[in-house]
């Protein structure tokens, strides 16, 4: 792995079993649970496909064709129009404390100002400590409760911020 070598892009079709299984693996590696997440999501196994419509998308992280995480933006579910939520973001301990996740981050966070949406929402587990730390020093503020209807009972950390 070089930082040569390493790109951020859109999703291709192709990606979709790399970026499942990264998806799959932070859950196990960090004992989140699988219900109620992500992890059970209609949309994990099929990414590529997910994220094609005007106002969403989801970046993956390229090494020559390996992939080593991925993040992507989609309107809420069920929620205000101009609210999206940044979804999907983990990253193999491949790239991890490496920049690539703020990278990543930033490049969600612009999407969304281009598209005009005029806040994003996060919703994470709290053993996630490094990324809810990440999302607090953008400026995310804690919430009480989840918004909209991602389906994600079991997250129990959600934020939003003003774009």
């Amino acid at each position: 792995m070089s930082k040569d070598t390493i790109v951020i892009r859109e999703i291709q079709f192709g990606d979709n079993e790399q970026i499942e299984q990264i998806i799959r693996d932070c859950f196990h590696e960090f004992k989140i649970p699988l219900e109620g997440t992500a992890y059970t999501d209609e949309e994990t196994p099929k990414m590529f496909e997910s994220y094609q419509n005007s106002n969403d998308v989801y970046y993956v992280i390229d090494d020559n064709g390996e992939i080593l995480g991925g993040g992507g933006v989609k309107p809420l579910k069920d929620f205000e129009t101009d609210v999206c939520e940044i979804q999907k973001m983990y990253f193999s301990p491949k790239v991890r404390g490496k920049g690539y996740g703020k990278l990543m981050f930033e490049k969600c966070l612009n999407f969304a100002k281009e598209l005009g949406y005029r806040q994003c929402y996060i919703e994470s587990a709290p053993q996630l400590k490094a990324a809810i730390h990440i999302y607090e020093s953008y400026g995310f503020k804690h919430l009480e409760a989840g918004l909209g209807n991602t389906g994600h009972y079991s997250c129990g950390v959600w934020m939003i911020k003003d774009l």
